[in-house]
Parts: structure tokens; sequence; C-alpha cells
């Protein structure tokens, strides 16, 4: 049984962050870069969505009995094969796993014109997922 608390919350926290990153993503990027708070509230509200989405991810994949993922990019990989996101979606968002790692252990080296990068590129993925898990569980998982 899905904890609806846990899906809610982890998806609010996904759609807020999203929301605040999408502010800061109109910036032009000289000016993001130079603005050491911008770059600092999109490095966090990135890293929590990052979180909550892999978070919620791995909620679904043990609930739905597809095995417990042993890192983050076998969240997305089980996801993928439950068939909870599309082959397709789950190709593109792998790569997230990674970057949510760089976050955590090497948030030395993330730049600022990279987060920028992300903002342009890749901020709708994480919409993207939250929509995947909806219908995935409005379906009742079908």
């Amino acid at each position: 049984m899905f904890n609806q608390e846990l899906i809610t919350e982890r998806i609010g926290i996904i759609q807020n962050s999203v929301k605040r990153l999408n502010a800061l993503a109109v910036m032009p990027a000289e000016q993001f870069c130079e603005n050491e708070d911008a770059v600092d509230i999109a490095e966090n509200r990135l890293r929590r969505a990052l979180e909550a989405l892999f978070d919620l991810g791995r909620h679904l994949v043990v609930k739905s009995g597809l095995g417990v993922p042993s890192d983050y990019r076998s969240v997305i990989e089980k996801l993928k094969a439950g068939r909870i996101i599309p082959p397709e979606f789950a190709q593109k968002i792998t790569g997230m796993a990674g970057y949510r790692n760089r976050l955590i252990h090497e948030y030395n080296k993330i730049t600022p014109g990279e987060l920028h990068e992300i903002l342009q590129t890749r901020l709708n993925d994480l919409t993207l997922f939250c929509n995947y898990i909806v219908d995935y569980i409005q379906t009742g998982g079908r």
C-alpha cells in the first residue's frame, strides 16, 4: 500500500522547488552566476527536488513489489521496468541521479554556469516525473 502522505509531501517538495527554480531560470546567465544568493537557492532547491524525486521513486518501487533499489540509478531502472515511467524518459532522467550525487558529494565542483544550464534545460523533467507518478497512482498502478 502506498503512503499517500509521503507521496503528496514529496510531490509538493518537487513542485515548490521547480516553482522557485523557474523564477531563477529567467535570470540571464551572467546575472545568475554573479548572484551568490541565486546560486545558493538554486543549488539547495535542486538538491531538495532530486532527493524528493528519488525518495518518492524508491517508495513506489518497493511498494509496487519491484524490488529494493541499491542506488539512485537503480531507482530509475526499476521505475522503468515497472512501467511507472516510460523508457525514453527513464533514459533522460537517469543522469540526474549522477547530478544528485555531485550536489551532495562533490558540491565544491558545482559551477554556477552548470546550475544555470540545468535551470534552462532540465526543470521540465522534474515536472514530468511528478506527472508520471500521479498518472500511475491514479490508474491504480496499471
